[in-house]
């Protein structure tokens, strides 16, 4: 059984699908403010911001795949130790790397039309 979107998730979602879809809305970029707070851009999805913001979720995952990569190398078995601090600047860049993936995600995620409120809507 699933649960019911409340009116105002339902509204939000039909935003962000507007958006993605260019018919008015917020999309959440990849970067924030220099405080961390999140950044929007009314797009779209045609412009040069939009563009490079797309251009820029593609390297971030990428560096991340490639972290990843790293990450798995050092933690393998019968790999040689590394120092604390080395260990800490790998935790340090995969928590930037996941913190990236998770705002590419949750960008994308808002963008995708929610397929039972088109077909309730449409009813």
């Amino acid at each position: 059984m699933t649960k019911s979107r409340s009116h105002a998730d339902r509204m939000r979602r039909r935003e962000l699908y507007d958006a993605a879809t260019g018919l008015g809305g917020p999309r959440l970029l990849p970067w924030t403010t220099p405080d961390g707070r999140p950044c929007y851009l009314s797009t779209d999805g045609k412009g040069y911001l939009s563009s490079l913001a797309d251009s820029i979720e593609v390297v971030q995952l990428g560096m991340g795949e490639e972290l990843l990569g790293y990450a798995r190398e050092v933690l393998a078995p019968g790999t040689p130790a590394q120092s604390a601090t080395e260990y800490r600047w790998l935790a340090s860049r995969l928590a930037e790397s996941l913190t990236d993936a998770l705002r590419v995600a949750e960008s994308r995620g808002r963008r995708i039309p929610d397929v039972e409120e088109d077909a309730a809507e449409r009813v």
